[in-house]
């Protein structure tokens, strides 16, 4: 029994059906329950920040990311061509492409504009006046921005879990 593809396969499976879950869910019901429920939504965000799931998401993405490429090298015998170049390597491949890019859209994109969002949320709270709208409708820019990224990931994320449970067999 070797524990270290065990442990590998298990932290990329469960960290892989945590991260993609998640995000499917967030795209698809999540934020557009938040724009629905108007200024009642920041709160449900409020709480989503309090409990660290901005920090939470992006180590387990990179849980899966990491754990994945171990996986792809040692399935490959070291990067073979030969298996990368299969259809099975090839249908690994684009899934660890669409993951990596999925994470770089989280952390480059939908973890600053909502981190960014937030901050100005709090900050129309503490002002009055011209200034309140102008804040106001800056932290919503930015969370359509963060939503509209989160539907790319999403995708990216169905797509690479699709092809993650379907490479094996092409």
């Amino acid at each position: 029994m070797d524990i270290m593809l065990l442990a590998n396969r298990l932290i990329h499976i469960v960290s892989g059906i945590f991260w993609a879950g998640t995000l499917i869910f967030m795209a698809l019901f999540l934020q557009p329950s938040l724009r629905d429920a108007g200024p009642d939504g920041s709160t449900v965000a409020a709480g989503l920040l309090r409990r660290r799931f901005l920090d939470v998401m992006p180590t387990v993405a990179l849980l899966t990311i990491l754990s994945g490429f171990w996986l792809y090298w040692r399935v490959s015998g070291g990067f073979a061509n030969s298996y990368m170049g299969s259809r099975a390597g090839m249908a690994y491949g684009l899934a660890g492409v669409a993951a990596v890019v999925a994470f770089g859209l989280g952390v480059g994109v939908i973890r600053p504009a909502t981190l960014r969002a937030a901050s100005l949320s709090r900050q129309v709270a503490a002002t009055s006046g011209p200034n309140q709208e102008s804040l106001l409708a800056a932290a919503q820019a930015l969370r359509a921005r963060a939503a509209k990224a989160g539907k790319v990931v999403a995708v990216l994320l169905a797509l690479a879990s699709i092809t993650m449970a379907l490479g094996r067999y092409l």
